[in-house]
């Protein structure tokens, strides 16, 4: 599980996708799945956890971003025969890995920041998977292999029937998020407003927010812990989610929720699939539309915001949903490994070439066959084999080698009493395993 490193995992304050990967990693131990989570040093998990990062370069400005960036994934694809398959949550640079591994990698789309790095991930499409987190945020251009929208731990939740007169406002600051306009919301329905999150554009701040902080009836929060982040959603009468963008989710919204608050937000991106228009709160499309949604908050039902969720938004539906995605991939990547004869191993591949180390079972056999795009080198480890080239035997034993080349009949057999083990270094075109005509075969395969 492949983590970002901008903040810990799970994070401290801030931090969406780290959020959403501590989740899933620990659902998946829960179930038995051995996972190895690759964050910062200062992350918490019941997966094994591999760190080269120390902090999250968000809270340790000493940190070189791109160095530590390197590092993190590097790790991951250096060890990339460990795992049946990885799960890649940090954006678009560990793609440019996944063509020197053999391991299937899934990557978690949670945001495109810029059309710019489409590129990258057009490359990799159809080479490697993609999942969306919602429908809405699908890129055309891109092939996905499911939507999988995120789940939050709904117990940790505190519903609240009763809550208390003020809107909240919480995200980041930043003009995408909309806090100027969840301002001017507040101010035309005259209520109270709360605002917590990070400054995430310092300009905008001081020029569209801080203006109007007044600690009446406007009041900054500050950058707030998950617990006090909790306490205000949960007593909160609503949560303004006035977007300025096409959001992909919105984990904010569905907390909201959660706690039974209802949301007016914006109708753009993931909303409609997040909020059940005039049942957990109210799409709008202006600040006036917003302002009289406002008034009507009292015909919203808050335990039907926090059913929704249970029902829709469970970490274990999301986990569900991902261990069907990596079967999925399995069934597509079915790597043919396994023969009745034994087994193999692919210890290296690159363009023209391809080494592999195969075990033979005691008195099993490959079929006799011929390749058409490929020669190849046998070196023999361990164990005793018949080798079949053309109309001649050979008997090889540890130390022996054999050339088999392009179109040449071959076969080889185990007749000793232990495995028979060799190293098979391919040269060609191309190396696929259909690069294959058997012509006898003992399994049927023929």
């Amino acid at each position: 599980m492949l983590s970002p490193i901008a903040w810990s995992t799970p994070p401290k304050k801030y931090g969406p996708w780290e959020s959403i990967v501590s989740l899933l990693t620990e659902g998946l131990v829960k179930r038995g799945i051995d996972v190895t989570l690759f964050a910062t040093a200062d992350s918490h998990t019941a997966a094994k956890l591999h760190a080269v990062c120390p902090r999250p370069y968000e809270e340790d400005k000493d940190i070189i971003i791109k160095v530590y960036e390197g590092l993190h994934i590097s790790e991951v694809f250096e060890r990339a025969k460990e795992f049946d398959i990885i799960h890649n949550h940090f954006d678009y640079l560990p793609l440019t890995y996944s063509g020197l591994v053999d391991t299937p990698v899934v990557t978690t789309i949670h945001g495109i920041s810029s059309r710019k790095i489409l590129s990258v991930y057009k490359k990799y499409n159809n080479r490697t998977f993609y999942v969306s987190i919602s429908d809405a945020y699908r890129c055309r251009d891109l092939d996905y292999i499911a939507t999988v929208r995120h789940g939050i731990d709904i117990e940790s939740f505190h519903f609240n029937e009763k809550p208390q007169d003020y809107l909240l406002f919480l995200s980041r600051l930043h003009k995408d998020k909309g806090v100027r306009e969840a301002i001017e919301v507040a101010k035309k329905s005259g209520r109270k407003l709360r605002i917590a999150g990070f400054i995430a554009d310092q300009t905008y701040f001081e020029k569209e927010v801080q203006p109007f902080i007044d600690n009446k009836q406007i009041i900054y929060e500050g950058h707030i812990d998950p617990e006090f982040k909790k306490e205000l959603l949960s007593n909160a009468y609503a949560l303004l989610h006035m977007i300025n963008y096409e959001e992909a989710f919105g984990i904010g919204v569905v907390e909201a929720m959660a706690s039974g608050t209802p949301v007016i937000a914006m109708n753009r991106g993931s909303m409609p699939e997040l909020i059940r228009d005039g049942e957990t709160g109210f799409l709008v499309n202006s600040i006036e539309e917003a302002a009289k949604a406002v008034q009507k908050l009292d015909s919203i039902s808050r335990k039907t915001c926090r059913k929704s969720v249970e029902k829709r938004f469970s970490v274990d539906r999301m986990v569900d949903d991902y261990i069907k995605v990596y079967e999925t991939i399995f069934k597509k990547c079915k790597r043919e490994d396994e023969r009745p004869w034994g087994f193999y191993e692919v210890l290296r591949q690159r363009p023209g070439y391809k080494v592999k180390s195969l075990t033979i079972l005691p008195q099993g056999e490959i079929s006799l066959q011929r390749h058409f795009h490929r020669s190849e080198h046998w070196y023999i480890i361990s164990g005793e084999g018949l080798v079949t080239k053309n109309t001649s035997q050979i008997r090889v034993l540890p130390g022996d080698s054999v050339d088999i080349p392009v179109n040449e009949v071959h076969r080889i057999k185990n007749i000793g009493g232990q495995n028979l083990v060799f190293i098979e270094i391919s040269q060609g075109d191309y190396l696929g395993e259909d690069d294959i005509e058997r012509l006898e075969d003992k399994y049927g395969r023929a």
